[in-house]
């Protein structure tokens, strides 16, 4: 029986929810934007041809989150429409010309960066906050984020008394390789695309993980302005931010006409192979400011402007094999290896297959000929099959059976998409003990890679703590390791049995606890006896609404559902319990050693830490003031203490003396600290 036009649109309606979900807030979308896009047309025809069916609006491109402060936008931030071809195109110029009568039309013609759009804000030339567009009206404040983008000026000269300066915060492919490098030599799932991780990255509330991320931006646009005649022109505007010192791209000049900018678009579809930024399309502006203003906008998309997406790239190829990768948590990845094919500019040899649910669902065989995609990913995905293909003798992909083919005794509980071992593979139990040693944890000098794999070929080291205890003569068994070397080692063991206790909570690798998080709960816990033995209670409050809703507030701040559940199912484990005890047999610090050195004035207290102070670098004085009992926080709240300022402080300085909250220069720190 076909679908009724009301089933039809629910259930459209219900699938592109899910969808935008999946995309805006956990940053792990399944279709491309292409795709996506279709079904929202798909859903606008229907709806206008059926409005007695049509429902409220979805919220579509709203990315506000939870545990973010919310500002609003003076001039609201609005979407583009989206063109494919080059008649949707011309009706627009069409529809421009009409509006405004007679020719002599100018575009600016910029590329689509595959990004996060953010506003910058202003006053009196100097830079106070940074909001996300949300629902166009209002979003959310990452400004402590966006300070880190250093090309971002602090201060304007000759700027207007307000000005919000527009742009697209991206991650550069190369910072986003060299990100996927070090995850892959964890043996972790490499993140599927630069969009993705720079809109993560933006939204950590970890801000010492952030700063291990390269984040870029390009500006480009012009939202409240005051004097509102400050500029005459989008090419004007731009002009301006370059001498201020803003990122932006002026790779094709105004373009004289819909044929002309029609042509500039083509020449873009070329250009943007050797961009350093992930694009999937070009965007097309009417350039003088006052032509704006008469074309007028909806309440969605502004008349003036309009965003023409590029296709996706698109090859077939053989799927010879489907390996599987193991990570450190024992997740286990598909990974789809490839007759290499020439995709995008660069040869592709392997595709992410995500999971076995994935597998089956398109029914995914060795030996088929499937189609490929790189729709702004940088990791290739299997669209689907090329049934017509198929090999007479494919058989079914059985991931099980592959499992035990390989010796992986894998399984995986209830809703969770990924198998994960049983007990430790090989390569586990390596990058298990190199996070163990790394500088982020015990920072065991000397204990990396190429140790690892010999203390777990060698059966010293099963558990990461093991490595903790062994002997002399034992380190001796391994190749290089002469009377030098084995002394450093044990004086290494020796200072890492005596590093903070946050240390030892993240050498756990406990999931989604990074070293944030670790602090926090050291801080918390004060000793590892009493997080080990942590109730739902001691991480997360139950609220009971009036409606009978139920929601959960933070014990600790940054520790919500996901985390807790992390941390109450690791302790869980009988085999974790274990690594726990072998660390107190070993001598390992498991208490908060706050009291040591605890200053009064410091110890308990919140600090908040912006621009560039003149001899301590951040992470020197993050260290100074949580050793002296502080907490160092990435944003400023009414719980703040303190906001130790620099040079080119920026919006948190405008904040603390918003709140009140007392600042202090470098001097002023040190003499809390009793160190001046």
């Amino acid at each position: 029986m076909s679908e009724s036009p009301r089933d039809h649109i629910l259930r459209l309606r219900k699938e592109i929810s899910e969808h935008e979900e999946l995309y805006r807030k956990k940053h792990a979308p399944k279709i491309s934007d292409f795709d996506f896009d279709k079904l929202v047309d798909q859903l606008a025809d229907l709806e206008r041809a059926h409005p007695m069916f049509a429902g409220p609006d979805l919220g579509i491109g709203d990315d506000k989150s939870e545990g973010f402060q919310q500002a609003d936008h003076k001039a609201p931030m609005l979407s583009l429409d989206n063109t494919y071809d080059e008649a949707e195109f011309r009706a627009f110029g069409d529809r421009l010309y009409k509006t405004l009568g007679g020719t002599g039309l100018e575009f600016v013609v910029e590329p689509k960066i595959d990004g996060v759009a953010v506003s910058l804000t202003f006053e009196k030339g100097k830079f106070v906050r940074a909001v996300t567009r949300g629902n166009g009206a209002r979003g959310d404040d990452v400004t402590a984020n966006v300070s880190l983008i250093r090309e971002i000026p602090r201060t304007l000269k000759s700027a207007p008394d307000f000005l919000e300066v527009r742009g697209e915060i991206y991650m550069e492919l190369t910072e986003f390789q060299r990100l996927n490098q070090l995850r892959e030599a964890e043996g972790e799932a490499l993140y599927a695309n630069p969009r993705n991780l720079a809109a993560g990255t933006l939204k950590l509330l970890d801000s010492a993980e952030a700063q291990r991320r390269r984040l870029s931006i390009v500006c480009y646009g012009l939202g409240a302005c005051e004097p509102s005649s400050a500029f005459a022109s989008l090419k004007e505007f731009k002009q301006q931010l370059e001498q201020w010192g803003f990122p932006i791209r002026d790779d094709i000049d105004v373009q004289q006409g819909v044929d002309a900018a029609w042509k500039a678009i083509q020449q873009l579809d070329i250009l943007r192979r050797d961009l350093p930024f992930p694009t999937d399309g070009a965007v097309v502006k009417v350039n003088r400011l006052e032509d704006q203003r008469r074309a007028g906008t909806t309440s969605k998309f502004p008349h003036w402007a309009v965003a023409f997406k590029f296709p996706p790239d698109q090859a077939s190829t053989i799927l010879r094999k489907i390996s599987m990768q193991v990570g450190r948590t024992g997740a286990i990845t598909p990974v789809a290896e490839l007759d290499p094919v020439l995709l995008a500019g660069s040869t592709v040899a392997r595709a992410t297959l995500h999971n076995a649910d994935e597998i089956a669902r398109k029914d995914i065989r060795e030996g088929d000929t499937v189609r490929i995609q790189k729709a702004g990913e940088i990791i290739p995905q299997v669209l689907s099959v090329v049934l017509a293909k198929r090999p007479a003798d494919a058989q079914p992909f059985n991931f099980e059976a592959r499992l035990k083919e390989l010796g992986l005794d894998a399984t995986r509980d209830g809703e969770e998409a990924a198998y994960k071992l049983r007990a430790p593979s090989r390569d586990m139990k390596i990058r298990r003990l190199v996070h163990f040693a790394s500088k982020q944890c015990l920072d065991i000098d000397g204990l990396g890679d190429a140790v690892a794999e010999q203390l777990v070929d060698l059966g010293l080291v099963d558990a990461p703590v093991e490595s903790l205890a062994i002997t002399p003569e034992q380190w001796r068994m391994l190749e290089g390791f002469k009377e030098k070397s084995v002394d450093n080692m044990m004086a290494g063991l020796a200072q890492a049995k005596q590093r903070e206790l946050w240390r030892a909570i993240h050498a756990l690798g406990i999931p989604n606890v990074g070293m944030q998080t670790a602090k926090d709960l050291s801080r918390h816990f004060k000793s590892m006896d009493k997080l080990e033995v942590a109730q739902p209670g001691d991480l997360l409050v139950t609220k009971v609404g009036k409606k009978g809703g139920v929601s959960y507030e933070s014990v600790i701040s940054g520790v919500g559902v996901e985390v807790s559940e992390s941390i109450l199912s690791f302790f869980s484990d009988p085999n974790h319990r274990d690594w726990v005890k072998a660390m107190r047999q070993a001598g390992l610090n498991l208490i908060e050693a706050a009291a040591a050195g605890s200053v009064e004035g410091v110890a308990g207290k919140t600090f908040v830490l912006t621009g560039t102070l003149p001899t301590l670098g951040r992470d020197e004085a993050r260290d100074l003031i949580e050793k002296a009992g502080g907490k160092v926080s990435g944003s400023v709240s009414k719980n703040t203490h303190y906001v130790v300022a620099g040079e080119e402080a920026g919006s948190k300085l405008t904040k603390a003396q918003e709140l009140g909250v007392a600042v202090l220069d470098e001097a002023g720190l040190r003499k809390l600290l009793g160190s001046a």
